[in-house]
């Protein structure tokens, strides 16, 4: 189905909290769009859920990690052997721990279900592993943590996470794929620039050796007459 972002602007702005936002607000485990198993933190209300659903339906299926932006608060997922790993989170949170809580997650999920997470239906697990998720957002979301996550925002060193703009996911899918095309033409431009330059390198280089070789004999020569001219002669028998 088709999502515009206003759409999404709306589903956001009905989301209502009744209590200060938690760090780590919603969280779930799907594959593809059918979610296994998922939990809000306890006191809050809204439509996450919905939300969700739309950004699972524009998650590539490749094995991999990401962030989107949207306002005030980040989804993080993992995608790893065909299953997704998502959390919604405040911005100010940072990476470190979302990332880890989904790499924890994702191990409790594979220990308790190995391959059942690749066939089983909607919901399947959401009794049992709701729990788990219950509890791991809980410990996340204690006081101490969100100290440490604040301490830890300076030196937030996610690695091979990218970040984008939620936008450029549910209405620029086509842009993204451009500037990928034109980030390859411009690494096949830039290997080409290079090839130039060296050969253009290598040419002058040659022409200064020439012209040095030119010189030195002419330079010799200069000596030479002069030689010819002092000493008597080409023999130089006065000298």
């Amino acid at each position: 189905f088709f999502v515009t972002l206003s759409d999404l602007h709306a589903l956001l702005l009905n989301t209502v909290f009744r209590f200060l936002s938690m760090p780590i607000i919603y969280s779930l485990v799907a594959r593809s769009t059918h979610v296994l198993a998922e939990y809000t933190s306890g006191g809050l209300t809204g439509n996450f859920s919905t939300v969700t659903r739309v950004l699972l339906n524009k998650i590539p299926s490749e094995d991999g990690k990401m962030s989107y932006v949207y306002d005030k608060y980040v989804f993080h997922y993992i995608v790893s052997d065909s299953l997704t790993y998502l959390c919604m989170a405040d911005e100010q949170f940072g990476r470190l721990i979302p990332f880890n809580f989904l790499e924890d997650v994702r191990n409790r999920f594979v220990a308790t279900y190995g391959d059942r997470g690749k066939t089983a239906i909607a919901f399947a697990m959401n009794s049992d592993f709701g729990r788990v998720l219950q509890k791991q957002m809980n410990h996340c979301n204690e006081p101490q943590n969100d100290k440490i996550s604040q301490v830890k925002q300076e030196i937030d060193q996610v690695k091979n996470v990218m970040i984008e703009n939620i936008d450029k996911v549910l209405e620029r899918g086509d842009r993204i794929e451009l500037l990928v095309d034109k980030t390859d033409k411009l690494d096949q431009h830039a290997f080409k620039f290079k090839k130039r330059a060296r050969k253009l390198k290598t040419a002058m280089w040659w022409k200064n050796v020439k012209l040095m070789i030119l010189l030195f004999f002419f330079v010799a020569l200069l000596i030479y007459v002069i030689l010819v001219m002092a000493c008597g002669g080409f023999k130089l028998s006065g000298c």
